[in-house]
């Protein structure tokens, strides 16, 4: 009988909360700031897709391949891009935006060495990310901002028109690199680019508003693709420019401008004064990922050609890891 009280008097003996005895101690260091890589930790905030790999889910897990901690915020969360014959999800405001940063703040968490950027759809979440990267820098003045763009292609915006001027006059300024393709760099500088040289004073244009590197990924001249890469060292100094022969592949793909951006980031991190040497491990990871793509759809007998197709990028992993550079950069003179 007495057994029974003491075991009673154990069942009945007031426990400690397991949340009050974590409450009373310090959190556990985050081991990405208190033994950070050497490459980096990225926030990229671009949109995500539930089933293939567009923004995020194409620029994630190539940094973090290449080295990167690498930390994402969905711009907007869609079952499949909107290439697809419908779409669901949702779209993160600049409030919401702004709450998860605060979120990180409140834990000290906001040290990033890179900021990367994606598709944006609204005027109020643009202006919500232009604090933020004020924020970053009041942490880390030396946040390196790489800015894709992303407003349109082939002569038309899939953007409100009222984001160009926001991009143009506020975003570029404070961007340290900017990917655009040949469209949004028209865009951009409120000009038309018909020849490479056209492209080079473009790449000028952009780097007297701000950003010493500048990167017109794709750009179609006399009926040839080619990468226009531009480094201003030093303002007021010339750039360092250079171009890249690129194969068009009769096809369309989704997702790589997301991976096109997320690579020149991490190639240009380890190789921070030779952007061309950047640019061709970006464009040759790029070219063996699409290659392989084309071929497996061919594998299972589907055209190529009649719609946009989702890239390999899991399959891709050694190719982005380490790429074997088979598209060589020209310097201009």
């Amino acid at each position: 009988m007495l057994a029974f009280f003491n075991n009673l008097s154990y069942l009945t003996r007031p426990r400690i909360s397991r949340n009050l005895v974590m409450a009373a101690q310090p959190p556990p260091p985050i081991l990405s700031l208190e033994l950070p890589s050497d490459t980096g930790r990225v926030l990229s905030l671009q949109s995500h897709t539930v089933q293939g790999y567009v923004g995020n889910k194409s620029a994630v897990f190539p940094l973090q391949l290449l080295g990167f901690d690498v930390d994402p915020i969905n711009s907007v969360q869609f079952s499949n891009h909107t290439g697809y014959p419908t779409f669901k999800g949702q779209v993160l405001n600049g409030k919401q935006l702004w709450e998860l940063i605060e979120g990180l703040e409140a834990n000290n968490l906001l040290f990033y060495t890179h900021l990367l950027t994606g598709y944006i759809g609204s005027v109020s979440f643009l202006t919500a990310v232009l604090e933020v990267v004020d924020k970053l820098r009041s942490i880390n003045p030396d946040l390196k901002y790489v800015c894709d763009p992303v407003m349109g292609d082939e002569g038309k915006l899939y953007v409100p028109p009222e984001l160009v001027s926001v991009y143009r006059d506020k975003v570029v300024p404070v961007a340290s690199m900017l990917t655009p393709n040949h469209f949004e760099a028209e865009q951009l500088t409120n000009s038309r680019i018909l020849s490479e040289k056209d492209g080079r004073e473009a790449c000028n244009i952009l780097h007297a508003a701000g950003p010493s590197k500048v990167v017109i990924t794709s750009m179609n001249v006399d009926g040839n693709l080619i990468l226009i890469g531009s480094h201003q060292k030093e303002k007021g100094q010339t750039a360092e420019q250079f171009k890249i022969q690129i194969p068009k592949i009769p096809a369309y793909f989704t997702g790589t401008g997301d991976l096109t951006s997320a690579l020149l980031l991490g190639w240009s991190n380890k190789y921070p004064d030779n952007l061309d040497k950047a640019a061709e491990l970006a464009v040759s990871s790029v070219q063996a990922l699409l290659t392989r793509t084309l071929n497996d759809y061919k594998r299972v007998g589907y055209d190529p050609q009649s719609s946009s197709l989702e890239i390999r990028l899991i399959q891709s992993q050694d190719e982005i890891r380490n790429p074997e550079v088979i598209y060589k950069a020209e310097r201009y003179s």
